[in-house]
């Protein structure tokens, strides 16, 4: 009878033992250490400059589109594929950061289940001889219990996973800077385009308006020649040269097109949307501006240095964290609820709490590698820092040198275009009065044509200059409302 009861109490305390250690014997995840583990932190790729000239397309739309400078800057801050890739690794950044976040933040769930058990003793080797009576089954069950608790884990103390956040929060800054930098570069490539194209729109101009005088001046030399006047090589003369500005309409046509093509590409138009340009490319002086102050404002203002330095700080967290998975770290971890048969009627109150300080011993290096390779991006990000501000100086001098060459080359191109209007003029009245031949005039036209081409490039040129200062100072937006005012 002994010998029975206690293979009896034995078979219970096997067929008790899974139900406790599923039931009250699991500790939580924090008690083991320091909570979730959270993944690496990653450096923050940049984004491909050749992504500034695509962009996601809007809706075609049936009328004529008006754009303005303004509008196509607004525009490509919309749908530009630089600006809308820079955003999504602004979400990336914070996405990382919430991540990092979470392994030193309190983590709450419950866990209700319900089991029904049937055991086989035999699997286990157990055989109960037959005595006094009566047998023990070999299969026992089926049976059921159910457990319904809340658990709770924190994080006492890590100071790996504390510095990890740090650096997620510095690259977040980073992220937020390299947007606002997106959106410099958007105006810069936005600029550029819509300022080629006006430039192209007055090339057409230009050729229309030459074309007209080397028709003019071809109808003058065959009524010449039929009058008898004038010789054949002078028709002939100018006929060529009637040819050529037509030539050149033509191709300054073609090169306005494609130029409106990829504006339309940078902004988010689609291809086959029409549009037409509103402003003009006006020459507007601007205040002088010494280096000291411009490279001040650089420092102060530029988005791209501002996310350079938040990337060295980030690097320097993420080194400390390395260093700290040397450290030990505390964590604690509690649940309660209730345990038994049925949790309505016939359940009792069951809880645990623990804490567990982890201590590494032996890694395997991966400490050692982590910290090399954090510093090892710690280096490069330092360097990088001083190269761009190095580069930031080398912007802000080339930008108000090229503003200073191109400002004085657009008052002497205007000013040689008037003095080739007037010889031409002279031209045409000593051709027409017999006194020269066309060789005279079609050099005049040339120095007419190549004097006009001089102002509209250079005046491309300072225009340029203008968003390339703004831009060099970090002031892109701004500098295109206060130094183009829609004209």
């Amino acid at each position: 009878m002994t010998r029975s009861f206690l293979l009896m109490v034995l078979a219970a305390a096997l067929l008790a033992s899974p139900a406790i250690t599923r039931a009250q014997g699991a500790p939580s995840a924090a008690a083991q250490g320091s909570g979730t583990s959270a993944p690496p932190i990653t450096p923050r790729a940049p984004v491909s400059q050749a992504s500034f000239n695509g962009s996601v397309p809007v809706k075609l739309v049936p009328e004529v589109v008006q754009i303005s400078l303004q509008d196509a800057i607004d525009r490509g801050l919309k749908q530009n594929l630089g600006i809308l890739l820079s955003g999504d690794d602004q979400r990336a950044a914070r996405a990382q950061r919430l991540q990092q976040l979470s392994a030193i933040l309190p983590h709450v769930s419950a866990t209700p289940y319900y089991d029904v058990s049937q055991v086989n003793l035999a699997e286990f080797g157990f055989k109960f001889p037959a005595g006094a009576g009566f047998s023990i089954p070999t299969i026992v069950g089926p049976f059921s219990y159910a457990d319904a608790r809340a658990n709770f884990s924190q994080s006492i103390f890590d100071w790996q996973a504390l510095n990890r956040v740090r650096s997620a929060s510095e690259s977040v800054k980073a992220a937020q800077y390299t947007y606002q930098d997106a959106r410099d570069l958007v105006v810069l490539t936005v600029g550029y385009a819509y300022l080629q194209a006006i430039a192209d729109t007055a090339r057409i101009d230009t050729a229309n308006a030459q074309v007209q005088t080397a028709q003019a001046l071809y109808d003058q030399a065959n009524d010449q020649l039929k009058a008898g006047t004038s010789p054949a090589i002078d028709e002939l003369r100018a006929q060529v040269e009637l040819k050529t500005r037509q030539q050149q309409l033509i191709q300054s046509k073609n090169d306005l097109a494609i130029q409106k093509l990829t504006l339309a590409r940078i902004i988010g138009l689609p291809a086959d949307q029409p549009f037409e340009l509103t402003d003009q490319s006006p020459y507007e002086p601007l205040g002088a501006m010494t280096i000291d102050e411009a490279r001040k404002r650089a420092y102060a203002g530029r988005s791209d240095y501002q996310a350079a330095l938040a990337d060295v700080r980030a690097s320097e967290f993420a080194v400390k964290a390395a260093h700290a998975e040397h450290y030990p770290s505390l964590g604690v971890s509690a649940d309660y609820g209730a345990a038994g048969r049925n949790l309505f009627t016939s359940s009792h109150g069951v809880f645990d709490f623990r804490a567990t300080l982890t201590i590494p011993i032996f890694q395997g290096g991966i400490a050692q590698a982590d910290t090399l390779q954090q510093s090892a991006l710690l280096s490069q990000n330092r360097a990088k820092l001083e190269s761009l501000r190095a580069q930031i100086d080398t912007d802000v001098q080339t930008a108000l040198l090229n503003l200073q060459s191109f400002s004085d080359q657009v008052v002497v191109a205007q000013s040689n275009v008037d003095l080739a209007d007037q010889s031409l003029t002279q031209s045409r009245d000593r051709f027409a009065a017999g006194v020269t031949d066309t060789v005279e005039v079609v050099q005049a036209e040339e120095a007419v044509a190549s004097a006009h081409e001089s102002y509209i490039t250079s005046l491309y040129n300072y225009n340029y200059a203008k968003i390339s200062l703004a831009r060099s100072l970090g002031m892109a937006e701004q500098g295109v409302k206060e130094f183009f005012k829609g004209k």
